[in-house]
């Protein structure tokens, strides 16, 4: 036999040995299906493995290192707490925060004035519901701009962060609560406390007294109500001409515009509040002529077939005439004789309340003019009253003297006027007084 021949027979007797170990292997690892147990050659196969595997040296096994895998996994079990401990902080600090301002806790006591213009609120008409779910009617709502309120508080240092100001108002509705005007705010109000004050009837609202005279035209009374930081003359004019008031003596808005309510505007020394809503202003005038303007006083005029409107047109001619409260009954009777007999009623101060900046008698030039306001040439009534009048000029006008004057003039002597019944007296007297 080659030496070939023995190679090859030698790598086939290896390879049969292998093949018979790999069997035995497999048999050996399985416990004996019938008894369970292992036969005695298995088992001293077994023992003989065990013992090679003994002797093997160390540097063969790769062992996993569990000790060292358990300390990484503390640690980062130890930086997941630290991690989850920090966020913890950071929002309790930011919830501490929050509710701090929202509370107003630990602020430094101060007071700051804040204002509302009107320009920041918008209206809208809403149905109204009953229990039922069932619409009754409508009703305007208010809502203010959340945006210019929270930035003026955080201006005036009454919050920190207006974002959750302007949270806390989309939850209590708090646009539809304040009111235009001037308050005075305490630092340590929380946000429901600032909602709550931010209206004229709260105590932190800052009020205005204004002493608007008899005899003052709307223009003049206006002027002054800006003047006095009541409100703007330019919101009182559209107020004047657009609002509803809820008055029966009240023209709707019309062609007529702000002057439906010149006569209405009772004059008194009121309360206003600072930067009030302008419509809120003029209802207090209105309200206070209204309570002077009894059932039985409509009734009388209703019966006499005169109009609330004639009476109140009279009446501001008594006030600018009159020179004190005994001759204002006599005025008004010679009025309303020179009614009843057509005549024209001559009474100056009427073109005078068309021409608002001039002062002093009126000029030829004005008496001259074709207007309904020139009682010279113009019969009848004027289209409006010409001022506001008093409560005096008003119950002249409601119950005029009885008498036959048809003319009077001033006695530059006395200041009071002198009252005649024809014409030729009348222009014997003027002729003796230096006008």
């Amino acid at each position: 036999m080659s030496k070939d021949s023995e190679k090859i027979d030698e790598i086939f007797q290896i390879h049969e040995n292998e093949s018979r170990e790999r069997e035995k292997s497999q048999s050996f690892s399985r416990v004996h299906i019938k008894t369970g147990l292992l036969t005695a050659e298995e088992q001293k196969w077994a023992d003989e493995e065990a013992a090679e595997e003994q002797e093997l040296p160390q540097d063969r096994y790769h062992p996993i290192r569990r000790r060292e895998e358990t300390g990484t996994g503390c640690l980062r079990g130890i930086l997941f707490a630290v991690f989850v401990l920090c966020i913890s902080i950071v929002l309790a600090c930011l919830a501490w925060m929050a509710a701090s301002d929202m509370l107003a806790l630990n602020k430094q006591s101060f007071t700051a004035t804040v204002v509302l213009p009107e320009s920041i609120f918008k209206s809208e008409i809403v149905d109204v519901k009953d229990e039922n779910g069932v619409v009754t009617g409508q009703k305007s709502v208010s809502h203010a701009d959340i945006g210019y309120l929270s930035s003026t508080l955080k201006q005036a240092g009454l919050i920190e962060y207006p974002w959750l100001f302007e949270f806390y108002c989309k939850i209590a509705n708090a646009d539809t609560k304040v009111r235009p005007g001037e308050y005075k705010l305490q630092s340590t109000y929380d946000y429901r406390a600032l909602v709550q004050n931010l209206r004229p009837n709260a105590g932190s609202a800052v009020t205005v007294n204004v002493t608007l005279i008899e005899g003052m035209t709307m223009h003049q009374m206006f002027v002054l109500l800006e003047r006095s930081g009541v409100s703007s003359y330019e919101d009182l004019m559209t107020a004047a001409a657009e609002y509803g008031f809820n008055y029966s003596f009240v023209e709707e808005p019309g062609e007529e515009g702000a002057q439906r309510l010149e006569g209405y505007l009772f004059p008194e020394t009121y309360n206003f509040y600072a930067n009030m809503q302008a419509s809120s202003t003029i209802n207090k005038f209105l309200d206070e002529f209204n309570s002077h303007i009894s059932e039985e006083t409509m009734a009388q005029l209703e019966e006499e077939g005169r109009s609330l409107r004639d009476v109140v047109t009279i009446a501001s001619m008594i006030e600018k005439e009159a020179a004190d409260d005994e001759e204002r009954a006599e005025i008004a009777s010679v009025i309303y004789n020179r009614l009843d007999a057509g005549m024209v009623l001559g009474i100056d101060a009427t073109i005078l309340y068309v021409h608002p900046e001039h002062e002093g008698a009126p000029t030829a030039e004005m008496l001259e003019e074709n207007s309904p306001y020139n009682t010279r040439r113009s019969a009848g009534l004027p289209p409006t009253p010409i001022c506001n009048p008093g409560l005096s000029s008003l119950e002249a006008a409601l119950k005029p003297a009885s008498t036959d004057y048809l003319y009077y003039a001033l006695d530059t002597e006395t200041g009071r006027h002198r009252f005649f019944t024809n014409q030729e007296e009348f222009d014997a007297f003027v002729a003796t007084q230096d006008y």
